[in-house]
C-alpha cells in the first residue's frame, strides 16, 4: 500500500483536540491518529450498511451466579454460523471473563452482542467492531 501526502487546514482548537487524541491513545504523530479515525469512521458505515465485519463480544460475570454459563452457551450456539471462536478465562475464584470472535453481517452481530449481555447476571459487556476489507 502506498502513502500519499496531503495537507489539511483546521481550526486551532480542532489542531488541538486531535493532538490530545494523539497524546491520549499514545499515536506516535497526528497522521496515525487520522489513519485510525478514517479507519473507525469506514467500520461506523460498514456496520450501518449491514455489511460483513468481524468483531469480538466481550462478557464478564460471576460464574456462581444464577445459570449464566449455561444461557449464553444455549445463545452461542444459535448463532454458531457467525461464531469463530470463543476464550474462556478465570480471573479470580468467582470471576470470568469470555472473548467471543465474531464474524457475520452487523446486524446479526448486533442481534447476538445484545441477548449475551442483556442475560442475567452478565456484569459487562461490550461489542467490539472491525472491517473485513
Amino acid at each position: 500500500m502506498s502513502v500519499v501526502r496531503f495537507g489539511v487546514s483546521v481550526e486551532k482548537d480542532l489542531l488541538e483536540a486531535l493532538d490530545a487524541y494523539v497524546s491520549d491513545n499514545g499515536f506516535t504523530n497526528r497522521s496515525q491518529a487520522i489513519r485510525q479515525l478514517i479507519s473507525n469512521n469506514l467500520v461506523l458505515e460498514k456496520w450501518k450498511c449491514n455489511n460483513i465485519v468481524a468483531g469480538s463480544v466481550t462478557l464478564l460475570y460471576d460464574h456462581h451466579k444464577g445459570d449464566v454459563m449455561n444461557k449464553i452457551t444455549d445463545i452461542q450456539h444459535e448463532y454458531h454460523d457467525e461464531i469463530l471462536s470463543s476464550q474462556h478465562f478465570h480471573l479470580d475464584h468467582d470471576n470470568c471473563l469470555e472473548i467471543i470472535a465474531v464474524k457475520g453481517k452487523s446486524k446479526n452481530l448486533t442481534e447476538l452482542a445484545d441477548r449475551l449481555i442483556a442475560v442475567k447476571d452478565i456484569q459487562h459487556g461490550k461489542l467490539s467492531m472491525s472491517r473485513v476489507n
